[in-house]
């Protein structure tokens, strides 16, 4: 067989996959598709980075994913994501410091969230995910606590790759009261006490309208070269 009848092959595998799977749309994606800057002092620090609006989905543009911290010597770095070539990783952690997904959900239903998340050795073990449907004044908890797992190193379960996707480190949570929000805003927080050595990564951080695609859909996407629902559950 040809190498082009076998990308042929896997492409209508890949689309039979995904019409069979419960439909979903992207309302706004982040990959993390460019580095951050590095060298003597490049490396971005403060209380506060973005990577700015999603690349993905139907809401690249008014919408934002950042990381907020309490001290000032944290630093923002893009290692290897989760199967993807960067990630947005941040260190000197706190209780309360977060990561936060903004966006607005009018003329969206069924709203739902996945990311996929790690950490260092001594990074933040325990988070939780909070929501605001108000811009921040109020928010209400979608995950009272989960855990993270670590990437590399003794004990960890596995190792971030560039070109692996590992699904052990994916999380997932149905957000109802996100439908049709004019701002949105996603925290996933430290609930750590003693962190400030270590650092946390997250990486594809997708906001769904409908059913999150299942896994087999999703990666089979991925071979085919067929963008946009990326995302594994």
């Amino acid at each position: 067989m040809s190498v082009l009848t076998k990308f042929s092959l896997v492409a209508v595998v890949a689309a039979t996959a995904v019409a069979t799977s419960a439909s979903a749309a992207v309302v706004a994606g982040w990959t993390i598709t460019t580095a951050f800057p590095t060298g003597a002092g490049n490396v971005p620090m403060g209380v506060t980075y973005t990577v700015g609006a999603a690349n993905e989905g139907l809401q690249t543009t008014g919408s934002e994913l950042r990381s907020v911290h309490s001290l000032a010597a944290a630093t923002y770095t893009s290692p290897a994501g989760n199967g993807s070539q960067y990630a947005f990783s941040s260190n000197n952690w706190s209780t309360g410091d977060f990561y936060e997904a903004r966006l607005s959900t009018l003329g969206y239903s069924d709203i739902s969230i996945s990311w996929d998340q790690t950490r260092s050795s001594t990074g933040p073990a325990t988070f939780e995910l909070v929501m605001s449907t108000d811009g921040g004044a109020n928010f209400t908890t979608l995950l009272a606590s989960y855990t993270v797992l670590q990437s590399g190193g003794g004990g960890a379960p596995g190792t971030w790759s560039t070109t692996t996707y590992n699904p052990i480190y994916s999380l997932n949570q149905a957000a109802a009261a996100a439908d049709n929000q004019a701002d949105v805003i996603f925290r996933f927080r430290s609930l750590a006490t003693t962190a400030a050595a270590g650092s946390s990564r997250i990486d594809n951080v997708m906001i769904y309208s409908g059913p999150v695609p299942a896994p087999g859909a999703i990666a089979l996407l991925g071979v085919a070269g067929l963008a946009g629902l990326r995302r594994r559950r």
